[in-house]
This record gives C-alpha cells, sequence and structure tokens, in this order.
C-alpha cells in the first residue's frame, strides 16, 4: 500500500484535466497520478494525427515527462472508500485529497509505442482507402471527415449521422453551415439514419464491404471509424460512498469548489462532472486550474476557510470552434457564426498544440522516435 503523507492528493485520470492538475500541484503536495496508460495525451490534436504523422510526435507525451515531482502508478482505479483508491494492479493507494478525473470511457494501449502504432494504422487505413465511412456526426465525425478530404481530396466519404443535423452542440445555423461545406467538398452526409456494425472489426481494419443503413441505403467503404459519444467513466465508483452523488447520465456532482457533494477533500473535473457547460479542453483546463489553486490553500493552510476557496464559473454560452482541416474553421460565438478561413485563422494550424505542451512545461516540439524513459 502506498501510505498518506499528510499532503497526499491522489488524481485519478491523467487526461486534460488530471494531468495539468498533476503538473501544476506537483511541487506543492504529495502527488500521485493513477492512470492506465504511461502517456498524456491531446485530446484535439487526435484527428490531425490519424492523417499527419507529424502530428504525433508532439501529442503523445510520456507522464514522466512533464512530472518530475510526482508519482506514476500505471493501471485503472476499480474503487474507493473514504481514504484510500484501489487498482487493478492490486495496489492501494492512500490519500489526503482526491480527485476524480476520469472523463469519458475509452480504450487505450498503456504503452506510447503502442499509441503511435495505432495512429500510423489509422493513417494506412485512409492512404489505402478508395472510400471512408465515418459514423456520427458530432465534432469528432465532422473534423475527421473534414481532415480526410482535405488531406486526400479524391476519396469518396461518407458521414452517417442518427440525429436530424449535425454538430448538435451548436446551433441551427452553426449544422447547416457544417453540412454546406462538407457537402462543398464532396462529402456524403446522411441523417436520421444509424448504420448497421455487426460482425464488423471494432477497430474499423476489416477491408472493403457493405454497410446498411436503418434507412435501407448501402454505404460501400474501405474503412470506417466510429465517431459517436462515449459514455462517462463514473462505472468504477458504483458501490462507493459518492455513489449517491452521481446523476442518472454517470456526471458526478459538484459544488461551486468542484467539491463532490460537498465533501471537504474530494473534488473531480472535467467531462465526468455536472457542471453545466459544454464537455470541451479548454474548460477542463479552467476547472483543472480552480481546483489546484484550492489544493494549494488546504495543503498549505489546513483548515482553510470556506471563503477563501476559489469558485469556478462554468462558462455554459462558450465559444465552440470545430476545425475543417488545416485552413478552415467552424466557430459558433454568441453574437455570430462563421465559417471559412476567418475562424481558421484564430484557431493555430497545430491546433494549440504548442500551447498545450508549453502549459504542461515541455518544449513545443520534440525529435521524432524519443520514447517514453523507463520507469
Amino acid at each position: 500500500m502506498l501510505r498518506s503523507t499528510g499532503d497526499r492528493v491522489v488524481i485519478v485520470g491523467g487526461g486534460i484535466a488530471g494531468a495539468l492538475l498533476a503538473k501544476t500541484l506537483q511541487n506543492h503536495a504529495d502527488v500521485v497520478l493513477i492512470d492506465p496508460k504511461e502517456y498524456f495525451e491531446i485530446p484535439w490534436a487526435n484527428l490531425r494525427a490519424k492523417v499527419d504523422p507529424a502530428a504525433v510526435e508532439r501529442t503523445v507525451i510520456p507522464h514522466t515527462d512533464y512530472l518530475t515531482h510526482a508519482k506514476v502508478v500505471t493501471a485503472s482505479a476499480v474503487g474507493i472508500d473514504d481514504s484510500v483508491v484501489l487498482t487493478s494492479i492490486g495496489r492501494a493507494v492512500a490519500y489526503d485529497f482526491l480527485v476524480i478525473a476520469t472523463g469519458r470511457t475509452c480504450t487505450r494501449p498503456q504503452k506510447q509505442s503502442d499509441r503511435l502504432e495505432m495512429f500510423q494504422r489509422d493513417k494506412d487505413r485512409i492512404d489505402g482507402a478508395a472510400s471512408v465511412l465515418v459514423v456520427g456526426g458530432g465534432p469528432i465525425g465532422v473534423e475527421l471527415a473534414a481532415e480526410i478530404v482535405i488531406k486526400c481530396p479524391g476519396k469518396r466519404v461518407t458521414v452517417v449521422h442518427g440525429g436530424p443535423r449535425l454538430l448538435k452542440v451548436m446551433g441551427p445555423r452553426a449544422s447547416a453551415k457544417a453540412l454546406e461545406w462538407l457537402r462543398s467538398k464532396n462529402v456524403t452526409v446522411l441523417l436520421d439514419q444509424t448504420v448497421d456494425l455487426a460482425g464488423a472489426s471494432p477497430d474499423g481494419s476489416d477491408g472493403t464491404r457493405s454497410f446498411t443503413t436503418s434507412a435501407g441505403e448501402t454505404v460501400e467503404a474501405d474503412c470506417h471509424f466510429v465517431c459517436t459519444g462515449r459514455p462517462v467513466a463514473s462505472g468504477w465508483l458504483k458501490g462507493s460512498f459518492i455513489e449517491e452523488h452521481i446523476d442518472e447520465e454517470g456526471h458526478i456532482k459538484v459544488d461551486d469548489h468542484l467539491r463532490v457533494g460537498g465533501l471537504k477533500n474530494v473534488f473531480a473535473v472535467g467531462d465526468i462532472t455536472d457542471v453545466p457547460e459544454a464537455k470541451q479542453g479548454h474548460l477542463a483546463q479552467r476547472q483543472a486550474m480552480v481546483v489546484s489553486r484550492n489544493l494549494r490553500l488546504l495543503v498549505k493552510g489546513g483548515a482553510c476557510k470556506e471563503e477563501k476557496l476559489h469558485r469556478y464559473k462554468p462558462c455554459p454560452k462558450a465559444s465552440i470552434t470545430v476545425t475543417l482541416g488545416r485552413r478552415d474553421a467552424l466557430a459558433e460565438l454568441p453574437f455570430m457564426t462563421l465559417i471559412g478561413h476567418i475562424p481558421g485563422a484564430v484557431k493555430p494550424r497545430d491546433l494549440f498544440i504548442s500551447r498545450t505542451r508549453r502549459m504542461m512545461g515541455l518544449k513545443s516540439s520534440r525529435p521524432y522516435g524519443n520514447m517514453p524513459r523507463a520507469m
């Protein structure tokens, strides 16, 4: 058992929020990060990485590269009590403060090298395909379709979406603009339809085949990618002492300080929270910074007065930007919706990769093939 030290902060989940929180706290507390992966991944660069290997080199980062004064336990959390986190490798990690940042369910390989190989396989599949099926018309599906048609304009790309319009997280005007943009690039978009994926390979690598939609249409594709929403990763908390603070959709109920159910030493950040705002990476980072400041007060001052704790102000009308290849983007602002080069110029062509790396205390780029250090 990894025993607590009085200022032990255990962070469960090494995604965009958990990783930043661990980075900012490591010099102020005894930080332990529990994550099933050996690396942190910049999520909004994933789709570019499927078509551009150069992007991959900078977006999959070993935890040990930025956590120089923290411990990393490479395992999944499988349960908690009021003082200990139980892990999938049978190791118990005691905590004084707990932060839950497990986001959404997602299967990723443990090792960085295996994750890089996944991106390369996806690129090879796209390169070798004359036709690609994208299942799901949310931000991920729209951005992936855009990346493919801009990188390889000769490919036949079909997007099948179960809703009446694309990009449900945005308004109808943005949805219409996205549909018009995709169709202008010869992307076939089928709305209000689902796809029967029975028998299809989970990773979409089963070669050319025919897919049948719920409307009876047939889509021929050499490879496919599933870009539908994933459930919140809170199932491992079932039966725990915080189960009563989980809503019907699996989100954890937090207060203004991002504490779980008002508990003094348990926090949650990122997609797993019930904060009323869009689930976007930059907002998860804002949440992480509020919890970081609060934990520094609590660790330093012990019984910190309630009024000194920082409050998180949700952004229910935060701007949403969907990248459409290297040059274009779709931006929904509080006062207008824009598409094309102008919003594309606002969002850097490297998709904020350099800025994110600097936030993590890393150089903006790294040489190819620099693998993680042994743990």
